[in-house]
């Protein structure tokens, strides 16, 4: 496997008219993925929607909530499912590397008619004690009593998994564990009626992960190649640790 520090020690140097040159070439592939990507949203934007007619309960710090609740006065929700199984001491240290991201953005999205919530399967008891120890402020309930995760391919069963039968990111397989990472999204009509829109998985929810967004920008990336998997770097930040 290529070593990615080969290519910073080898790389090559040129003078600033020839490194604006290149700059401004890049400029250009950069400024049509900015058209395909918001193309790409236009599409993810109209794909048609599925009415959710299932009650969802539930548990919040402000007691049981359905899923109309978490709107607040807003038409549209969107949800993280987040890792954090009923019978683990503290929540997925990938899911908190994007909680950090998430965090800051939940009063500013509330500007724009939307509201956030973190999903888990986790009891209420397990999630309040591990949302406090990482300082966060985001909205964070339980799904430990409904099918929530399950419905929206985030939880499985065991026999799912062994058999390669778990439906996940749209393809049966085995998903590695019994809780994985995604983001659903909602809205609420003015008759209260609610619509799943989207749901996206695995490398789909990375444009949630601000600081993925500024590694792509540095000359070493993400530098993962060389690891055991992808986010064997990633550390808990919490409020208690330097």
């Amino acid at each position: 496997m290529k070593n990615n520090s080969d290519d910073i020690k080898n790389h090559l140097i040129v003078s600033h008219e020839e490194w604006l040159s290149a700059r401004k070439a890049l400029l250009a592939r950069e400024k049509e993925l900015t058209r395909l990507r918001d193309e790409l949203s236009r599409q993810r934007r109209a794909i048609p929607w599925e009415k959710v007619d299932k009650r969802y309960v539930f548990e919040g710090p402000d007691g049981q909530q359905t899923l109309a609740d978490l709107f607040e006065q807003r038409s549209q929700l969107i949800v993280y499912h987040f890792m954090f199984a009923p019978e683990w001491d503290e929540g997925c240290k990938s899911c908190s590397f994007w909680a950090d991201s998430f965090n800051g953005s939940v009063g500013h999205l509330k500007q724009r008619d939307v509201s956030f919530v973190a999903i888990s399967r986790a009891p209420l008891t397990k999630i309040e004690p591990f949302k406090q120890r990482m300082g966060w402020s985001f909205k964070w309930v339980s799904s430990f009593h409904n099918d929530f995760n399950y419905d929206y391919q985030a939880s499985f069963t065991s026999e799912e998994a062994s058999s390669g039968t778990a439906f996940y990111n749209y393809v049966k397989t085995n998903p590695g564990s019994l809780d994985r990472e995604g983001a659903s999204v909602f809205y609420k009509d003015e008759s209260g009626a609610i619509f799943h829109t989207y749901s996206c998985h695995a490398r789909g929810i990375d444009m949630l992960n601000a600081a993925y967004n500024y590694l792509d920008l540095v000359p070493k990336g993400r530098d993962e190649e060389s690891l055991e998997f992808t986010q064997a770097w990633v550390r808990y930040h919490d409020r208690y640790k330097s």
